[in-house]
């Protein structure tokens, strides 16, 4: 039931860099969601493929990520789960976010799956999500930070090879500074990161529109 409430929340996404779902019904007990086809690459294979990108590609990339995500975030929405995984790079360069309020419905399987999969989220999540307290908008804005950190240097801001590890850095330690892990780091973007990926929620761009 939550899966079919959180599609049907998606549905009434209509943005153009958000991917688009359709319809959801359910078959011989299987529920399943009829989604807008996107011939391209995830953000993830990109990533694999050339490491880091420059600072211009990495902003067109980010920046329908967050119109994606603003369109969510001013119609009462969190995407929860933003990671290069979750962003797709149409043929054409059209970016789509993937997975719109989903990953609430799904966060009670994905916990019990692979540990590389968890670590895959873990590694974007925000201190607060993993504190149990409230999930805002800053929520979203922090994980956006950290792909954009990613984007920038070829590396993940938060990396280990157990959950706990990952789990202690984000609450215990902030971003490395853009500087330390990518020569010639511009300072406005070493700026950017910094406030949007702040451990502390209040600190951070109020909503996707405002990063």
């Amino acid at each position: 039931e939550r899966f079919r409430r959180e599609a049907r929340t998606s549905a009434r996404l209509s943005q153009a860099n958000v991917v688009g779902v359709f319809d959801q019904g359910e078959d011989q007990g299987h529920v399943f969601l009829v989604m807008e086809y996107v011939p391209g690459q995830t953000l993830r294979q990109v990533l694999d493929a050339n490491g880091s990108l420059t600072p211009r590609a990495a902003l067109d990339i980010m920046e329908p990520v967050l119109a994606a995500l603003a369109a969510a975030h001013s119609a009462g929405l969190m995407h929860r789960d933003v990671k290069p995984e979750n962003v797709i790079v149409r043929e054409d360069g059209l970016v789509k976010v993937a997975d719109f309020g989903l990953a609430r419905a799904v966060t009670s399987q994905t916990a019990t799956s692979a540990t590389s999969e968890v670590l895959g989220t873990l590694s974007y999540i925000s201190p607060e999500q993993l504190e149990h307290t409230d999930v805002t908008p800053r929520s979203d804005v922090y994980a956006a930070a950290l792909v954009l950190f990613e984007m920038l240097t070829g590396q993940k801001a938060f990396d280990g090879k157990s959950i706990p590890n990952v789990i202690f850095q984000h609450v215990h330690r902030g971003v490395p500074p853009l500087s330390s892990v990518m020569a010639g780091a511009p300072p406005s973007l070493e700026t950017l990161i910094s406030q949007a990926a702040a451990k502390d929620p209040q600190e951070r761009p109020a909503d996707a529109q405002e990063f």
